[in-house]
């Protein structure tokens, strides 16, 4: 990846952020920090499921414009934030989007990332994606992208982003070694997610039972 040193998941996170809302809502961008912070921690189109401070977005923009894939400019009371990525990777806007796709939401088929890229570019066909992902796996300047050893039982092969290093588990794992009930780590950040807001939720049912039954006057049997 010439001498781009690897990002941080937080830093692919920004990065994807800004790339994003650059194409989906372009009169909001440049973002400013509050923004940035939303678009981070949203719950949809995301994986995994992120909880940013302002201090770590922060922090993560300043270790970005030293890399000089982030710019920050003065608009009205508030600091702006844009992404330089065509600058730094000199690749072509439809691979910007596709590697957007896979910094905000991890491995995905070339079938998932058309769908996924409708907002910021159309794709005519999955055979369209697929040139740019080879593309982007062949760049001279070294490969940002790769693909993935296909699980047993899917159809297609998924593709990653590199802008983090190379992922861990680059083999095919052996046949039977991968349960069913394995999980990628964004996959446990979302369920880990989901169990916290089930419980918020039980506790709040728990909390409106125990006043009822104290405004009838019976015991609460939980």
């Amino acid at each position: 990846m010439s001498s781009l040193r690897a990002l941080s998941p937080l830093e692919t996170r920004v990065l994807g952020v800004l790339s994003e809302k650059q194409r989906t809502v372009p009169d909001s961008y440049p973002l400013t920090l509050n923004s940035l912070v939303a678009g981070c921690n949203q719950k949809t189109s995301r994986n995994p499921i992120l909880d940013v401070s302002e201090a770590e977005a922060q922090a993560t923009l300043d270790s970005l414009r030293s890399l000089s894939l982030v710019t920050e400019s003065s608009g009205g009371r508030a600091s702006r934030y844009a992404h330089n990525i065509d600058g730094v990777l000199r690749i072509p806007s439809q691979s910007i989007v596709l590697l957007t796709v896979l910094m905000l939401r991890g491995p995905q088929t070339p079938g998932e990332l058309r769908i996924a890229s409708e907002r910021m570019h159309n794709f005519a066909d999955i055979s369209s994606v697929e040139a740019f992902l080879d593309e982007l796996a062949e760049r001279p300047a070294g490969g940002l992208v790769m693909k993935l050893p296909r699980l047993p039982g899917a159809r297609e092969s998924r593709w990653t982003h590199l802008l983090g290093g190379a992922p861990e588990e680059d083999a095919p794992a052996p046949a039977g070694a991968r349960g069913s009930d394995e999980a990628s780590l964004g996959e446990v950040a979302a369920l880990k997610a989901n169990v916290a807001r089930l419980e918020a939720e039980l506790a709040g049912m728990k909390a409106l039972v125990g006043r009822i039954c104290s405004e009838l006057g019976i015991s609460d049997a939980s």
